[in-house]
């Protein structure tokens, strides 16, 4: 194909098409990964109804954690996708926390024990999460240590719990579908 002379490689006008056809979601996949998608969209999403979590939450603090390696190591010595310490692996029964879906199942069980402790507070049970239940218990809410308030902020942007960057959302509620199934949301209700 020429234009005016010069050639034009052939592949070029495909790109093009195949990029103006594509959605939003399709050209900014670079910009930054939809929190369910691969790898272990299916895993995370089974994980997170057996636990009644919303699976965006879920994705999003296993994104923020580890980037979803199953094999990541903190310098602190969490372990795994759900970046599990070893006593916090033992304390919700993981045996190997190098086992993405057994590294789940407990940072899925610790994440849920944490929103009915704090009574569905999203916020508060990232951030205990992060920090630790006694930091948060000490401090009343969030700990005023950047790297917890960062991942807080992050884990609810990426999850698309978060309105605006300055604006925590509504505690999330626990509810049953028609069928039983649990349900969290941050909607507000009665």
């Amino acid at each position: 194909m020429t234009h005016r002379g010069r050639r034009i490689p052939l592949a070029l006008p495909v790109v093009l098409a195949l990029a103006f056809a594509a959605g939003p979601e399709e050209l900014l996949a670079g910009a930054g990964r939809d929190p369910i998608g691969p790898p272990y969209q299916r895993l995370i999403e089974r994980v997170a109804r057996r636990h009644g979590l919303d699976p965006r939450l879920l994705a999003a603090l296993v994104e923020e954690e580890s980037a979803r390696e199953p094999g990541a190591v903190s310098r602190a010595g969490a372990v795994g996708l759900a970046q599990l310490m070893p006593e916090t692996a033992r304390r919700f029964g993981v045996a190997d926390p190098s086992d993405p879906e057994e590294n789940l199942e407990g940072g899925a069980r610790y994440l849920r024990w944490l929103l009915d402790r704090y009574a569905g507070d999203v916020v508060r049970a990232l951030a205990a999460y992060n920090a630790g239940e006694g930091a948060v218990d000490r401090f009343g809410g969030v700990p005023p240590y950047p790297e917890t308030r960062r991942f807080v902020r992050q884990v609810l942007r990426r999850a698309g719990l978060a309105a605006g960057r300055r604006r925590a959302p509504a505690a999330a509620r626990l509810l049953r579908a028609p069928d039983g199934t649990p349900v969290i949301t941050n909607a507000p209700g009665e």
